[in-house]
């Protein structure tokens, strides 16, 4: 028995597993090395990471912006000053003044805050809506594993019909193999023809011949059951055939409850709070912004010497200057032109929409259901009847059988009787296994196919 826990089944822990030593893959382990394997479920997996990530306080913008500047400028210039038709006080031409080499430095830095203390309450609507953005990732996830879960237990069960069909064919094989021995003792004592031999010789064949079909069918559903669990294509084990059925009373139980468990519901009211939260984030448009705003700067210049009028070079100058600031501002859009009147009117509409697309899926689950139910009653009907039919071929092959070997019936009419017994054992398995599935497709359909022992 296995019971599958949705907390469980989104990994948010590593889920350890291995196969047993006899090499038999229980509906346990085929559903660990599914949610540990499955590129499906890793890609769900990595998108509720996603999810969670951009409903963060990081990603809420209620945190402030804090950014960093600084600047550094280096100049070295050679300069040269003319002083064309100027005489000094001896009336000696006034001579060129040449500065080289002159170095000048400047440095600055500054911090600069920026915090958002009202903005119509915008984020405050935008942050619920991530967080419900997160709820819908993870009910995608869970759809997603219900999905690969189904698909696995289709297809692992479809390996245990198969395996139950060849035990079957396996004993129509020795029974023909049998036949074969009795025929040619049966000829060499005079008490029969070589057509009886014959006869034997081409059901040996026929059942050599089912029994590697269903070889190959099963290697094929092998290699399928490996694909979804992800590991080597031509691993090999045993599965395990035991099936146990739900009561009926616990079904309509879940049935009753399947409006506030179905995942498909389960969406469609998220991304209707999705839209509520949309209709909030585009009113805030219409109220204003205030922000606060600081920065801290610190600027150094290093001047070199320049010339001067009297023709004697002005010494260079160091400054160093710290500077800070806050502020407030306020910001009200007043009329935008009607965008987001447009916006808020556009949101409401998809609202409404999401309304009826709710009242719609909740009316097709229903049918869904109900559907699924009388399907599902219709299988374990047919399985009851086929299992009764086993019984009754199961008489009258062993009946037949004596008949056979006392020589009151031919072998024709036993190779009947041994047909009817292999045609009501498969169907019978059939029968089971299709129950099973239709069993868990309702599951499905009610939200519960984590939530119970297969």
């Amino acid at each position: 028995m296995i019971r599958l826990r949705f907390i469980h089944l989104l990994l948010l822990f590593p889920l350890c597993s291995a196969f047993a030593q006899d090499k038999t893959l229980s509906k346990e382990e085929a559903v660990v090395k599914a949610l540990e394997n499955n590129y499906g479920i890793e890609i769900a997996k990595s998108q509720i990471e996603i999810a969670d990530n951009n409903a963060s306080i990081l990603n809420s913008g209620y945190l402030p912006t804090l950014t960093g500047t600084a600047g550094a400028t280096y100049n070295n210039n050679n300069t040269t000053t003319e002083f064309p038709g100027q005489l000094d006080e001896n009336n000696i031409p006034r001579p060129d003044i040449s500065v080289n080499h002159a170095e000048s430095q400047r440095y600055n830095g500054a911090l600069n805050l920026n915090y958002t203390l009202f903005d119509g309450l915008g984020r405050f609507y935008n942050f619920k809506r991530l967080k419900e953005q997160y709820q819908l990732s993870t009910l995608q996830a869970r759809e997603t594993i219900e999905n690969t879960m189904l698909q696995m237990f289709s297809v692992y069960f479809e390996i245990a019909r198969l395996t139950e069909n060849k035990n079957v064919q396996k004993q129509a094989l020795e029974i023909s193999n049998d036949r074969i021995k009795r025929a040619e003792y049966s000829f060499e004592y005079g008490q029969n023809t070589k057509l009886d031999i014959l006869n034997a010789q081409v059901d040996v064949t026929n059942d050599s011949i089912n029994l590697l079909n269903t070889d190959q069918q099963l290697a094929n559903a092998k290699r399928d059951l490996n694909v979804i669990l992800n590991q080597n294509l031509n691993e090999d084990y045993e599965v395990d055939t035991t099936v146990v059925f739900i009561s009926k009373f616990q079904i309509v139980e879940f049935m009753d409850n399947a409006i506030s468990n179905n995942v498909a519901i389960l969406q469609t009211e998220t991304n209707l709070n999705i839209n509520a939260y949309d209709i909030k984030v585009n009113k805030s448009g219409y109220l204003p912004t205030v922000g606060l705003t600081g920065s801290y700067g610190w600027n150094r210049n290093q001047s070199p010497p320049s010339a001067f009028l009297s023709g004697t070079l002005f010494p260079g100058t160091n400054s160093s200057a710290n500077s800070a600031s806050l502020g407030a501002s306020l910001t009200w859009n007043l009329f935008d032109g009607g965008g987001t009147t447009v916006r808020v009117k556009n949101s409401k509409i998809t609202y409404a929409n999401q309304e009826l697309l709710r009242k719609q899926v909740e009316l097709e689950v229903n049918r869904d259901m109900q559907n699924a139910m009388a399907i599902y009653e219709n299988r374990l009907k047919i399985y009851q009847i086929q299992e009764q039919n086993v019984v009754t071929n199961q008489n009258n092959f062993e009946r037949s059988r004596e008949q056979f070997q006392l020589g009151s019936i031919t072998s024709i009419e036993f190779r009947q009787a041994q047909i009817n017994l292999l045609n009501a054992q498969t169907n019978k398995n059939l029968a089971k296994y299709d129950a099973k599935l239709a069993e868990l497709q309702l599951l499905q359909l009610t939200g519960q196919l984590l939530n119970i022992e297969l």
